[in-house]
C-alpha cells in the first residue's frame, strides 16, 4: 500500500513538474504571434515594418507589445542606429536559437494535422455527394 501511494505521488510531482514547464514556454513563447516572429527573424535582422509586411494579420501595435515582451524574455534584441531617420533593427539572440528544434517538430505537425483536416474533409465531401 505504501509503494502504490509513493508511486503515485511519484507520477502526480511528475505531472506538476510538466504543467509548470509547459506553463513557463507557454508564457515565454505562447499566442498568436511569438512563434511567428521568431521565425521571421531566423531569416535574419528585419525592420520593424519588414516584419509587419512578413507576418500577414499582425497590428502594428500588437506587434511592437510582443517585439517587447519577447526582448524581455530575452529572444529579441533591438538595435538603434542614430541615422536619419533612426534605423532599428530587430534580431534573434543566441538564447532564441534554442527554440529551434521545437519549431521544426511544431512545423512537421502543423503540416501532418493540416493534411489529415484535409484528407478528412475531403471524405466528408465525397461522402455527401453520395
Amino acid at each position: 500500500m505504501a509503494k502504490d501511494k509513493s508511486k503515485s505521488q511519484g507520477k502526480e510531482l511528475e505531472c506538476q513538474s510538466q504543467l509548470n514547464a509547459i506553463g513557463d514556454a507557454l508564457y515565454a513563447i505562447g499566442g498568436k504571434w511569438k512563434l511567428r516572429i521568431i521565425i521571421a527573424l531566423l531569416h535574419g535582422k528585419s525592420r520593424f515594418n519588414e516584419l509587419q509586411r512578413t507576418i500577414d494579420g499582425i497590428s502594428s501595435k500588437v506587434l511592437a507589445a510582443e517585439l517587447k515582451e519577447l526582448e524581455l524574455n530575452g529572444f529579441v534584441k533591438r538595435h538603434v542606429y542614430a541615422e536619419t531617420p533612426i534605423v532599428i533593427e530587430y534580431e534573434l539572440t543566441e538564447y532564441a536559437l534554442t527554440v529551434r528544434p521545437v519549431l521544426k517538430v511544431l512545423s512537421e505537425w502543423g503540416t501532418m494535422h493540416r493534411r489529415k483536416i484535409r484528407q478528412r474533409m475531403k471524405q466528408e465531401f465525397e461522402a455527401n455527394r453520395k
